[in-house]
């Protein structure tokens, strides 16, 4: 029988729980009491994408990939097996009317904070916020909007 050192023991222990703790990430969620006491319906972006009209001034919780570029605000899906074209992403209105903050804190997520904007581009997010199926985006390219976004998370 072969005994196992209690060293080893210790040193593998450490050695797994510095692996895992490497794969967690910070989320980071904004939000808004814009839209308080509404309930969201939890959407996958292909289906939203897909039956936009379904959902036309219903409020959802959807993720994908959020893009920005000059005249760019937009979700795209992020599987490796669908279409990325404008025509089937979702354009993000960010609006005043709902200002996005750190949950509890006052740094909201386009002010300059330590030395820097929040980076959300090119980010897997998920989001809150109103369907609108006739505002389709810059030069009307994209599937439809979300607006009133009250909710993000990085």
């Amino acid at each position: 029988m072969k005994f196992v050192q209690p060293a080893s023991i210790f040193y593998s222990s450490l050695f797994f729980l510095l692996i895992f703790q490497s794969c967690t990430t910070d989320k980071k969620i904004y939000t808004s009491n814009c839209n308080d006491d509404i309930a969201f319906k939890r959407v996958n972006l292909t289906q939203l994408a897909d039956s936009i009209e379904k959902y036309d001034q219903q409020y959802v919780e959807v993720t994908g990939t959020y893009r920005e570029a000059k005249e760019q605000s937009a979700l795209f899906n992020d599987s490796l097996f669908v279409d990325h074209s404008n025509g089937r992403a979702i354009w993000i209105n960010f609006s005043q009317d709902c200002p996005l903050y750190l949950k509890g804190t006052h740094t909201g997520l386009f002010e300059y904070n330590d030395g820097q904007f929040t980076q959300i581009n090119n980010r897997r997010v998920t989001l809150r916020g109103r369907v609108d199926a006739t505002d389709k985006g810059h030069l009307g390219s994209y599937r439809g909007s979300i607006d009133r976004v009250s909710f993000i998370k990085l």
